[in-house]
């Protein structure tokens, strides 16, 4: 008789694992912002946002395990997982610096596409019609929600090239997991995939920039906040046709933020430093966030942006 493992009793219930899609999905959406805002490198960051959440998958791992032991040891689909997430963190932090953020989100949720393909070439599995009905409506619907800031340009074709490669590497990471999950409980899978991907990208980045550690307390609350979820109140913009943008407010300016807040994000790349010096007079300057990216500084008495 077959030895049994708790990879193959998911927990009952429908309630539980939508809650952690759906804020798996929001964290996910807002962790790009946070990419921008680390003074430090895209292959730094990634390797952080793995990295610093190492010791809760650790914890869930031991949690999880505690009464049901699932099997042990490492598998190769548990190390595929973690090369497949390696280079989706790669190629979506590349992406984030590189096109604007509206591109790189929507390419790298291009993942179901790649899992089904895949799934058919590699392992001869056929979509059902309601699979293929639903990837149409959501890549619709995504392109639906994003009609305002996705866009094609020659700018940012290498960029967007990043992004559709982190969709495919996502789409791999999602079959090795399946792979891997047949053995492994998902706390299991998921703690070894991120300790390979956190090995990998550690390299990486030492290999690749001149340093990972951020050089400002708002550069590490940055990759802190891209494992947290943040709540964001809504987006200025003066230009902006539209009220609202994927179910947050639009304000036309500073002056019309009326809502409580602990700090503002600057994302403006085109008039960084006229954007800067208006929220600095607005808010004051402890409350203004610049990614270094922007090559914006803010100085502390008087408030200027410099």
């Amino acid at each position: 008789m077959p030895p049994t493992s708790a990879a193959a009793k998911p927990p009952g219930g429908f309630g539980a694992p939508f809650f952690a899609l759906v804020a798996g999905a929001l964290a996910m959406g807002l962790s790009p912002i946070f990419v921008r805002l680390a003074d430090v490198g895209p292959f730094a960051s990634a390797f952080w946002r793995v990295a610093l959440a190492l010791p809760l998958l650790w914890a869930w791992l031991k949690l999880s395990e505690k009464d049901a032991p699932a099997g042990s040891g490492i598998g190769l689909a548990d190390l595929l997982a973690g090369l497949a997430f390696t280079g989706d963190l790669f190629f979506w932090h590349l992406s984030i610096v590189t096109t604007s953020v509206a591109n790189a989100t929507f390419f790298a949720t291009t993942a179901p596409i790649w899992v089904v393909a895949f799934g058919w070439l590699l392992l001869g599995e056929r979509a059902a019609p309601r699979t293929l009905i639903g990837i149409a409506l959501c890549v619709a619907g995504g392109l639906a929600l994003l009609a305002q800031s996705f866009h094609l340009r020659p700018a940012g074709a290498i960029g967007d090239l990043y992004g559709a490669a982190t969709g495919l590497f996502f789409g791999l990471y999602f079959l090795a997991v399946k792979a891997a999950r047949r053995v492994h409980s998902a706390a299991r899978v998921t703690f070894i995939a991120t300790v390979v991907t956190a090995a990998l990208l550690f390299v990486v980045a030492l290999t690749l920039e001149p340093t990972i550690l951020p050089h400002t307390a708002g550069g590490v609350a940055a990759l802190c906040a891209m494992e947290q979820a943040i709540n964001i109140i809504g987006l200025v913009q003066s230009d902006a046709k539209q009220a609202r943008f994927i179910g947050l407010p639009v304000f036309p300016g500073f002056d019309a933020v009326a809502e409580s807040f602990d700090s503002i994000l600057i994302t403006d790349q085109n008039n960084s430093r006229a954007t800067c010096e208006a929220a600095v007079a607005r808010f004051g300057a402890e409350r203004v966030l610049v990614p270094e990216l922007l090559r914006v500084r803010i100085r502390q008495q008087g408030g200027a942006a410099e």
